[in-house]
């Protein structure tokens, strides 16, 4: 089935031909504008290598300057140099920076090794090469670079480790990021956080992992829950555009959250982690690295093995997770460098399918979500199960060629198989609530659950026995619970080539993905979990996706330089759906399944610029063309269904911004202004009412093109003595437009505004944090009508305080540290999912109103929670 694809063929050709024809005919046209390369080592006054240094490099005729960054093993390498003298600045966190003057750069490649010092003043202080030589952007929480040309926010380790609970995930990391909203309705990490940012929800944008993009193949979303957990991020780079060109991923659609594992140190360490919090929350976490092993120092790793279990805020929502993984760095050369990674984590848990109702908030408390007391309630815990297995893998090669060619490889895998089983409720419900008349009380039992014959006869109440051992087709009709799977299994590649001259640098590469999937919804009884002979929908499909692409980034002047470039987004879907009950696409005149394929391509130029009007004051330009795949529900009836009538293109985004970056010494700004234009929207709702047929389906409606226009900012100030404030805030506009759309109409989930604001000391191995978060009102829709639920603005408040040992000692890094989430208890709804059909308003079809029923499902901020976590630091090689 998979194998007959004509069109894809085509498309290998045409990329294989770009990349051999095209990489060449580059090398030959700037031959003569090769240049001398400079490499160098820095360690610490023992000779250790020290990771992840700021090297800066400047021309002392010209003023050129070059930036990057010492890798794990403490080594660089920069580019694209004139010869000549040169000024080398390197910096590290715990060191005190250090100076080289009149480094001679010749026509090969020159050679230096850089001895820093430790700084007992900044010790604590972690200098990147993004906060340049500015004391408030090495304390920033989120920050952008002098270097960019898209707004961006670089979260680092300081504040991953100091800021953040260590039940954190990564959902909850990029709530600092300037117009970003988060949250976890069952607390910070103990369940899956949802993600809003520009008028973009879930599915909407990328999430990449060292490079390599993440997500399910129905619809291009991502679980926090069960993917890259808190103790495996290392930094966080969170691109609000489509990016450049060599930007991949299925859906660039909004823009990427990219993660970053943690460095392979030079140095062996063993650190075991305990934290202890609300909710019966436990977290067990031991991290070991080699440090760099062998007479050359090449090869290193590092391991992380943890245990979570919880509670939950909400009401029986138990969660269990164990986690590990290991990278391994081995430095085959000077110039090539080796790494290999594999993640695993295994996922229980009793989540429900739905959110709890309103009437259950109101009646049972606002952390209600199941109960144990009344097996016949279709919100009875037991009846709730979740079996989560994820693993993740790839090798990397990164080397360095002759003439300024760089090469990257990843070949990858990964896959994901949610098994899941959920009861419904009852279609008599009324009142929402758990237990009583007219309730969910009195549903769960065999006579309703188990037999209704396929001809329509009486229930009979079988025995589970009678239920595994009658024929074919006896029992049909089971409506009181669903079997269900996700499963998917990927394997892919990303290459880029790149060659730096004197003129700037040329990349050119290509991401390949290939995905088998396995989705089906079964009905089910929940009393002896026997699954109907015929299901709601089962569906097995695969998906190619293809992005070629090139790009020239040119050094225009000292100060100015600008990329342009272009990518071919190529998507195939095969698609093979068995017969079911009448869910999908019935029972298709006796066969046993329907075949389809459909490919999609997207034109995805863009051009964008950076120029330094000052050594620490930037500007930037950006535009960019993001596509997304349409989702493939849309594929599961002919034509795309009622909903969606017939399938276009590829979601578009167009996307104007400009921004300035300014790094003074006690103050950084960044700001950005925006504008983005939507086309082809695929809307997907969720159907909260078990009386509609596509109850537990996700629904998708073709909406009307949208245009968000907006402001977005952040600053940090040092104010002296370890004391810094820090703040961000956007202003937005995000609504409908087209013909026949009537203004006035805003896009759901873009809240009006938001705003963080923070308080920080750092000083003396103490670090204090306040951070505040505010959310402005914003809209859910209802189905293919918008604005039917309003949501109310609400703020939360985080504090945090930990004590670390920073003493270069043998129990170094070992701390204890406390924090609050919701210090204030507030209580806030963040979603609601109507019950209710929308009443049009006359023969308008975009104006109703939907009343508020006591069945509408509602999402809501956890209540407040404390975590106590205590860590030892054990560095064998420091012993006295």
């Amino acid at each position: 089935m998979h194998c007959a694809h004509r069109a894809p063929w085509r498309v290998r050709i045409a990329v294989f031909a770009a990349i051999v024809f095209l990489v060449p005919s580059f090398a030959l046209l700037h031959a003569q504008g090769i240049l001398p390369t400079l490499s160098g080592t820095v360690v610490d006054a023992h000779g250790a290598a020290i990771p992840h240094a700021a090297v800066t490099v400047r021309n002392e005729a010209t003023g050129a300057r070059f930036q990057g960054e010492s890798g794990s093993t403490g080594q660089f390498t920069l580019s694209g140099m004139a010869p000549g003298k040169y000024t080398v600045i390197v910096a590290a966190r715990g060191f005190a920076p250090t100076t080289q003057k009149d480094v001679t750069v010749s026509d090969g490649p020159s050679q230096i090794t850089v001895t820093l010092n430790v700084d007992s003043v900044s010790e604590n202080v972690e200098v990147r090469a993004i906060a340049g030589n500015s004391i408030a952007g090495q304390h920033a929480l989120s920050q952008d670079s002098l270097d960019t040309e898209v707004p961006k926010s670089e979260i680092g380790s300081e504040f991953i480790q100091n800021f953040a609970p260590p039940t954190t995930d990564y959902a909850e990391l990029v709530n600092i990021a300037p117009g970003t909203i988060s949250y976890n309705s069952n607390g910070v990490g103990l369940g899956q956080g949802t993600i809003y940012f520009r008028g973009f929800i879930d599915g909407d944008f990328d999430l990449t992992w060292d490079g390599i993009p993440e997500g399910d193949t129905n619809n291009f979303t991502h679980h926090s829950w069960v993917w890259f957990p808190g103790p495996w991020i290392g930094s966080v780079e969170f691109d609000r555009s489509p990016g450049t060109a060599s930007t991949i991923g299925p859906a660039t659609y909004g823009g990427a959250i990219n993660l970053f594992s943690q460095d392979v140190p030079s140095e062996q360490s063993i650190e075991p982690e305990v934290t202890y919090g609300s909710f019966g929350t436990l977290l067990v976490d031991g991290h070991y690295s080699t440090g760099m092993l062998g007479a050359k120092k090449n090869f290193g790793l590092i391991l992380d093995v943890h245990r979570l279990s919880t509670n939950g805020f909400e009401t029986l929502n138990d969660m269990q997770r164990n986690a590990g993984d290991i990278k391994l760095l081995y430095r085959l050369s000077d110039r090539t460098t080796i790494t290999g990674f594999s993640g695993v984590v295994h996922t229980f848990g009793n989540a429900p399918n739905n959110s709890p109702y309103r009437a259950q908030i109101d009646t049972y408390g606002w952390n209600y979500m199941m109960e144990n007391n009344d097996p016949t309630s279709a919100f009875y815990q037991a009846y709730n199960l979740n079996t989560i297995p994820t693993d993740f893998e790839y090798v990397g090669v990164h080397s360095t060629l002759n003439h300024g060619w760089l090469l990257d490889a990843k070949p990858y895998t990964y896959s994901y198989n949610n098994a899941q089983y959920y009861p419904n409720d009852s279609p008599n419900d009324t009142t929402g609530l758990a237990t009583g008349a007219d309730g969910s009380s009195g549903y769960i039992t065999l006579a309703n659950c188990g037999a209704v014959s396929e001809g329509g006869g009486v229930n009979v109440a079988p025995t589970a026995e009678a239920e595994a051992t009658a024929p074919p087709g006896t029992y049909a009709n089971l409506p009181c619970a669903i079997d269900k799977l996700n499963s998917y299994r990927k394997y892919g590649e990303t290459s880029t080539a790149s060659q730096s001259s004197k003129y700037g640098v040329f990349r050119t590469g290509i991401w390949y993905e290939w995905s088998t999937s396995d989705r089906y919804q079964i009905p089910s009884d929940p009393l002896t979990h026997f699954d109907q002979p015929v299901p709601k929908f089962h569906e097995n499909y695969w998906i190619d996706n293809y992005n070629p692409f090139a790009e020239y980034e040119w050094h225009a002047t000292q100060k100015l330089s600008i990329t342009a470039g272009f990518k071919y987004a190529y998507y195939t879907f095969a698609l093979k759906q068995y017969a079911d009950d009448g869910g999908v696409v019935g029972a298709l005149g006796g066969a046993p399944y329907t075949t389809s394929e459909r490919g999609f391509g997207a034109s995805l130029p863009s051009v964008s610029a950076n120029y330094r009007l000052l050594n620490n004051w930037s500007v930037y330009g950006d535009y960019g063309r993001g596509d997304e795949i349409p989702p493939s529900s849309l594929f599961d009836v002919a034509g795309g269904g009622a909903e969606v009538g017939a399938i276009g293109s590829p979601m578009i985004t167009n996307t104007v911004q400009g921004g300035t970056v300014a790094k003074f010494n006690r103050f950084t700004l960044d700001g950005d202004v925006f504008r983005i234009k939507f086309q082809n929207n695929y809307i997907s709702y969720t159907t909260a009412n078990p009386n509609n047929p596509a109850y537990n389906l996700n629904e998708y409606y073709l909406g009307p093109d949208s245009t968000t226009l907006g402001f977005e900012a952040e600053a940090n100030a040092s104010l002296g003595r370890g004391l810094n404030l820090y703040a961000n805030g956007t202003v937005d506009k995000a609504v409908y437009v087209g013909s026949g759309v009537p203004s006035g109409l805003n896009v759901a989930d873009t809240p009006s505004y938001t705003q963080d604001l923070a308080m920080t000391y750092q000083a003396h191995g103490t670090d204090l944090g306040i951070i505040e978060k505010r959310v402005g009102s914003y809209y859910d829709d209802n189905g293919s009508f918008h604005n039917q639920a309003y949501i109310a603005p609400y703020n939360n408040v985080d504090l945090f305080l930990n004590y670390t040992i920073r003493k270069s000692s043998m129990f170094d890094d070992s701390k204890i540290q406390f924090g609050i989430n919701n210090l204030f208890n507030s209580e806030n709804f963040t979603d609601v999912f109507p019950y209710n059909s929308p009443t049009p308003v006359g023969s308008s079809t975009f104006y109703a109103t939907t009343p508020i029923s006591p069945l509408d499902q509602i999402n809501l901020t956890a209540g407040r929670s404390f975590t106590v976590s205590f860590k030892l630091g054990i560095f064998p090689g420091r012993r006295e």
